[in-house]
Parts: structure tokens; sequence; C-alpha cells
């Protein structure tokens, strides 16, 4: 499919995987090495489509809470994908960034990121933000704190009014651009702390597809759905 409009910054929220294990009698880690898959897909569709970036929910700072087999068998397979597809986005231009704090990721798993960052740096057709150990409300009270922390270091007055220009650069996601499309799969209609900031004039995309089954007519389904919308910003047309 060809459209006019195409969004430079698409968020997704992937959920369903297991869901989607569970109804097929498997493991819950099935699951999310099928949704692995799916964000293979999904890249292959942004480069084919010509999108900037493409954040994705890849683990929350709510996610702690899940089973430690769960939870690591997520970092596992984060590892594993690094390592299996590093090469490939190597030669089809994909940059590789991580949103989220470092406090409690395991040393491998940065160095891991880390790695896939730098040896990912100078390619340009399409960015990949992985948000890892990530929060909304914690990203913007981090980048307030070290918003004041720059000031002071620079013995500038701390009340001094924030623009927004300047609190940007703070953010996790600092310089990519706002986001245009939020996608949710697996019918649940919230946020989840995912991007506050960055969606401030999103359009949003839900779905009842669980994110292992969200090919390329999913995600063509919500680029339509976003060539539809009349984009006002606050504004009058």
């Amino acid at each position: 499919m060809k459209f006019k409009t195409i969004p430079k910054h698409v968020a997704v929220i992937m959920d369903g995987n297991g869901r989607w294990a569970t109804s097929r009698g498997l493991k819950r880690s099935e699951g999310h090495r099928a949704g692995a898959n799916s964000v293979d897909r999904l890249l292959d569709i942004a480069l084919e489509h010509k999108i900037e970036a493409v954040s994705l929910y890849a683990f929350s700072t709510e996610n702690w809470k899940r089973p430690v087999t769960e939870v690591r068998a997520i970092f596992n397979l984060l590892i594993e994908f690094i390592d299996t597809r590093l090469d490939e986005m190597q030669e089809k231009g994909i940059r590789i960034v991580h949103s989220g704090s470092q406090q409690r990721l395991k040393n491998d798993v940065i160095r891991k990121i880390e790695f896939a960052a730098q040896a990912t740096k100078k390619n340009k057709k399409l960015i990949a933000n992985f948000c890892l150990n990530y929060g909304s409300k914690e990203e913007i009270l981090s980048g307030v704190s070290r918003l004041l922390a720059a000031r002071k270091l620079a013995k500038q007055a701390l009340d001094k009014p924030i623009r927004e220009s300047e609190f940007e650069k703070y953010l996790y996601t600092y310089p990519l651009p706002a986001v245009d499309l939020l996608i949710r799969t697996a019918g649940e209609q919230r946020i989840s702390n995912f991007l506050l900031w960055q969606i401030a004039y999103a359009e949003l995309y839900f779905t009842d597809t669980l994110w292992p089954d969200f090919g390329k007519e999913a995600f063509e389904s919500s680029l339509l759905f976003f060539e539809s919308r009349k984009r006002k910003f606050g504004g009058l047309s």
C-alpha cells in the first residue's frame, strides 16, 4: 500500500505475548519469542514505508513485578535478539538506541545494549528505539533532576522558568521527534506510563490483534488510520 501521509515516529506497546502463548498451551516465554519475530516484521515494514523511528515498549519499570523466571527469559531473549539480528540490522541500515534507566539492569544486558548502539550509530535508514526498563514518570522526574543539576553546575539560576526545548534534551528519547502514532495491541486501551510527554499530540490506535500476530496487514491498517486523521495540534485547521 502507498500512503500520502506517513508518521515520522511510531511508538508501539507490544501487548499480548503471554495471552498468545497461553491460548496455544505454551509457556509465556514462547510468546515473548514469537513477539520478537513480530519486531522483525515491524522494522521491515517501517523501512519499506520510510518511517524515521520506531519506539518499542520492550520492558517497563512496572514489569519487574512479574515472576523472576519470566523477567529473566525476557532479558535473555533481548540478548539473543541482538546477537542473532545485529548483522542483519547493519545491512538494512537500522540504528539501535535505548530509552530507559540502567538501574536494576544486569551488566551483561547493559554491555549488550551499548555494544549494539555503538555498532549501529552511523546507520540512517531507521532508528529502532528499545524502551527497556522504561517508565515515563521516572523519565520526567529524572529529566528535571538532571536539568537542575546541569544548571547548578553551570552556576545558573535554578528558579529560571524551564522551556520545553530545554527540558526535552534531558529525556531518554532525545533527539527523536515527537511521536506521531501510538499503537497498542491486544485490545487494551490505556497508555501504561509510556512516552507520556512524547505522545502529547500523537494519534492513538488500538487493535485487538495480539502482538505475535501483528503483521504487515495489521501495521498498514494503523497507517491507514493515521492517514485518515486531520491533525490540528490545537488549532482550527
